[in-house]
């Protein structure tokens, strides 16, 4: 596990050169705020992360499988960092940031829908005069990157 990358993953650096080719500009790894998001527009008050979906559990991917072995290490593990996903997107969501999530398979699948997704999220969220949380379904891709609000683990449900 010491060799998994934290920052500047594949489908990290193919995000942000499609959000930069649509005419985002943006800052990396802003450590000043709660979770040191991956890629933050300033501009617009929305923070993106991009995540992987074995290791932040992505619901009905067949990449967040349960590994065979050692089951209640990884359970405690997945259930950690579930928990602390909810803690950072609440702490930016109170200070009144956008909070949005890319899966990493969906970004494989068809990443130009994504940035679509995402501009769109980005400028309607910067029109709103209240900026409350919300979860919108995109008509043409499903749900693709969303505002997230607390994961759920199937022992809290």
């Amino acid at each position: 596990m010491a060799q998994i990358k934290g920052k500047n993953t594949k489908p990290e650096i193919k995000l942000r050169s499609l959000l930069h080719r649509a005419g985002f500009r943006f800052r990396i790894h802003v450590n000043t705020l709660p979770g040191t998001p991956d890629i933050v527009l300033p501009r617009y008050r929305t923070v993106i992360f991009v995540n992987g979906c074995f290791w932040h559990r992505h619901e009905n991917c067949k990449y967040a499988y349960n590994p065979k072995s050692r089951q209640d290490f990884w359970q405690k593990k997945f259930s950690s960092t579930i928990k602390r996903d909810c803690e950072k997107t609440d702490k930016l969501m109170r200070a009144g940031w956008q909070v949005l999530t890319v899966w990493e398979c969906e970004l494989r699948n068809n990443p130009e829908a994504i940035v679509h997704d995402l501009a769109l999220k980005i400028i309607d969220f910067t029109n709103q005069s209240n900026r409350k949380h919300y979860t919108r379904e995109s008509p043409s891709t499903g749900l693709i990157a969303t505002l997230v609000s607390c994961y759920t683990t199937a022992e809290e449900a």
